[in-house]
């Protein structure tokens, strides 16, 4: 999952992300309000999340999300705000955002309310992901092959939840970096090789299976 965080606090978007990264989630932050607004007008399709703040410099979270909603851009949106009147509250629900939390709040209460809006019915996703005898828990963070645990990093673990999440399509290193990896990691990096290199012998160790499949000049493709 990818999420982006639009917060003028830096200090507070950065605890944040550093939270977020170390859940395995990839995060990307804008400090600015317009900026925000133009990265998920041209880009929303590359986040699954938005945690927006409601007091931003040069435009503020609400009329952001009303915007947004009007363009028929449907990226959940978690509003963060100091002011704790319900008719903002109320105003914040009907402009759009999905769910807000008033400040200061802890990490697990952010925490508990994204999962809580990826487990809603229209962003609903399983979390037990498994193929021939790799079997992967989003929940415990955990995958195993024949009942073995496989001692995975974070990263390769997304690697393989994203591939078991698309099992048999061939997904470009370009798919592989955007989705995992924040923006400021370049396209010409060779970090998605590395990584999914590691992952290869961790999956194949002690066989000649061949789990994940290069396919030449394109990317990478999970055998089912």
């Amino acid at each position: 999952m990818r999420i982006l965080i639009v917060e003028d606090e830096v200090k507070l978007a950065e605890v944040i992300k550093a939270g977020l990264e170390k859940k395995g989630y990839a995060v990307d932050v804008i400090n600015n309000g317009e900026e925000g607004f133009k990265r998920l007008s041209l880009n929303h399709m590359d986040y699954d999340l938005v945690i927006l703040d409601l007091m931003l410099p040069d435009r503020d979270g609400f009329s952001i999300t009303k915007a947004l909603r009007e363009r028929n851009i449907t990226t959940p949106i978690i509003i963060l705000t100091a002011r704790n009147e319900t008719d903002i509250k109320v105003e914040l629900l009907l402009s759009g955002a999905d769910d807000y939390i008033v400040k200061p709040f802890s990490f697990d209460e952010l925490l508990a309310r994204i999962t809580s809006i990826f487990r809603r019915p229209h962003t609903a996703i399983p979390t037990i992901l498994s193929t021939h005898d790799v079997e992967l828990n989003t929940t415990t963070l955990k995958a195993s092959k024949r009942g073995k645990e496989l001692p995975l990093t974070l990263k390769e673990f997304m690697l393989l939840e994203h591939f078991l999440r698309n099992p048999d399509k061939v997904i470009s290193r370009e798919e592989l970096l955007s989705h995992l990896w924040d923006f400021n990691y370049s396209s010409f990096s060779n970090v998605v090789d590395v990584h999914v290199k590691n992952l290869r012998k961790k999956l194949d160790w002690g066989t000649a299976e061949g789990t994940l499949e290069t396919v030449r000049g394109i990317g990478y493709r999970l055998k089912t």
